[in-house]
């Protein structure tokens, strides 16, 4: 190290090692004093930023849990109704078909009554037809055997009918 005597004046110190830390401690010194108010501010700025941040994270996820939790309890709820619904829509479904198949089995007892009905009205009527069918031909019969005379034979056998006919409903008279 080279140093110059006192008084000679004003000398340049030859040690950059020394002169640089000088040099940084008096830029250290200027910045603090200039900018060390500004800069802790600064950092204070961003330490008050940064808690806000996380505040507002916390509250935003408790909010987000609250609106899980809501969803959840929503959700749990359609599913509940869904399950009401799903019952109700069987139960209806079940009533209808059982209200459907009863109205069927109605249907089809009115059709077997007008069924036998019909079948009866069609045999009393075909009854009549053979019944008036037959009287027309006995009395064309009997008004031919009228016209045409009765004959001895003829007139013994309506006779002795008769006859019959009058001892099997009077018993106190007696055939001899």
């Amino acid at each position: 190290m080279t140093i110059f005597p006192i008084g000679h004046g004003f000398g340049i110190n030859t040690n950059i090692f020394e002169t640089n830390i000088i040099n940084l401690a008096a830029v250290i010194a200027i910045v603090i004093s200039f900018v060390g108010s500004n800069f802790t501010a600064i950092l204070e700025d961003r330490r008050k930023t940064i808690l806000n941040n996380l505040e507002e994270a916390t509250q935003r996820a408790l909010e987000a849990e609250q609106r899980l939790s809501q969803a959840r309890t929503q959700l749990e709820l359609a599913k509940k109704k869904a399950q009401e619904i799903r019952e109700e829509g069987i139960s209806r479904a079940t009533q209808e078909i059982n209200t459907v198949v009863n109205q069927h089995e109605i249907r089809i007892a009115k059709l077997q009554e007008f069924k036998e009905e019909t079948l009866s009205f069609y045999q009393q009527k075909a009854f009549k037809e053979a019944y008036l069918y037959v009287i027309s031909r006995i009395m064309k019969r009997v008004s031919e055997r009228l016209n045409s005379g009765l004959d001895t034979t003829y007139h013994v056998v309506v006779n002795n009918f008769y006859v019959s006919r009058f001892t099997e409903s009077n018993p106190s008279v007696k055939t001899k």
